[in-house]
């Protein structure tokens, strides 16, 4: 086969056609596409088989896939205290997550490790609970005034006088202390009230429904009940107890919404606090690893609902859903910081 030779002006033109090609490929592979997802989330649980935590988890996983900013999250979910949690915030830096939203066992316990995590340039968010960890970021309800106002609330029901049942949650840990100070702050302007009984619950709802169940049995006076959030089987331990209820405090959990709406004769009121703070978390340290800044620490303010009050009715209608479990937190968004829709929060998958 014989070539011919091409002309000059063909040449020009052969010249002029490639060189408008690799201008278009370099052009198309400059223009902005969609943020790809680089960041890896770590989650860091001592608390398994408790509905509240497990929403949390969802909600971070959730806030997570919406910023599609997020390529993986990586949980570590167990039953333990400082010395497992530490360990695993110790896996999760090793396995390279840019951030870590943790649910605290302690105050004070994590923090050598949580310096450890800052000097490699992990985030550290705190979430639910505080910490004191300078290099750390804490998002969480008031857990002071949580305590207070649901006993303050309580307290003024019986009118300052009456025998009272503390149900506090995991001993040492900082929501449980913050709410207990919270409840002291609360006792000390109504000398009237008496604590009969203290327990701890372990946030634990079969547990805290058998303590109740015993306590009544035994015959002492009870006038009114507070609770760290285990409260739906505290109601139902007076039915099978077969005794009248009292007054009694807990949180926005799904089947104590459905008691406060459908039990004859019960007068109580939810204390809030979403499990969607962990969706909370999520976003901040979403916020620090993109370069924003961030308060230091983010606490939202309780709100009590009474199902005597036109609010509290109001409230614990909007927030009872038929079709979610008996332990679902629900307060689904905490705005403006969580963007996830309820389908992302529901299907509880991360990217």
């Amino acid at each position: 086969m014989k070539f011919r030779p091409i002309g000059a002006r063909w040449a020009i033109t052969l010249l002029a056609l490639v060189a408008v090609s690799v201008v278009a490929v370099v052009t198309a592979s400059a223009k902005p596409g969609k943020t790809q997802a680089k960041f890896v989330l770590g989650v860091s649980n001592t608390l398994v088989g408790n509905g509240w935590r497990e929403e949390m988890i969802c909600s971070v996983k959730a806030q997570a896939r919406a910023s599609g900013k997020v390529s993986a999250v990586k949980v570590a979910n167990r039953n333990g205290g400082p010395a497992e949690q530490s360990a695993d915030l110790r896996t999760l830096i090793s396995a390279g997550v840019n951030a870590i939203v943790v649910n605290p066992s302690s105050p004070s316990a994590l923090n050598s490790v949580i310096a450890q995590a800052a000097a490699r340039g992990v985030k550290v968010v705190s979430v639910d609970q505080r910490v004191t960890a300078s290099q750390a970021y804490n998002a969480t309800n008031d857990q002071v005034a949580y305590g207070r106002l649901g006993a303050t609330w309580l307290f003024k029901q019986l009118h300052g006088k009456g025998n009272v049942v503390e149900m506090r949650g995991i001993a040492g840990v900082p929501a449980d202390t913050d709410r207990h100070t919270g409840f002291t702050q609360a006792l000390k302007k109504y000398p009237g009230i008496h604590v009969v009984k203290q327990t701890f619950t372990g946030w634990q709802f079969a547990p805290g429904g058998k303590q109740m169940l015993d306590i009544l049995n035994s015959g002492v006076k009870v006038d009114g009940v507070w609770t760290s959030g285990i409260d739906y089987t505290v109601v139902n331990a007076f039915k099978t107890a077969g005794k009248k209820l009292v007054p009694i405090v807990g949180a926005d959990n799904n089947q104590f919404l459905k008691q406060l709406m459908t039990v004859k004769g019960f007068h109580g009121a939810a204390v809030t606090n979403p499990a969607t703070i962990g969706g909370v978390g999520a976003a901040i340290a979403i916020k620090l690893l993109s370069g924003q800044s961030v308060p230091k620490w983010v606490k939202l303010t309780p709100q009590v609902w009474d199902n005597a009050t036109g609010f509290g009715k109001r409230e614990i209608k909007a927030n009872y859903s038929r079709s979610r479990p008996p332990t679902y937190s629900a307060r689904l968004q905490v705005k403006p910081w969580t963007t996830y829709t309820k389908a992302q929060l529901f299907a509880c998958k991360g990217p």
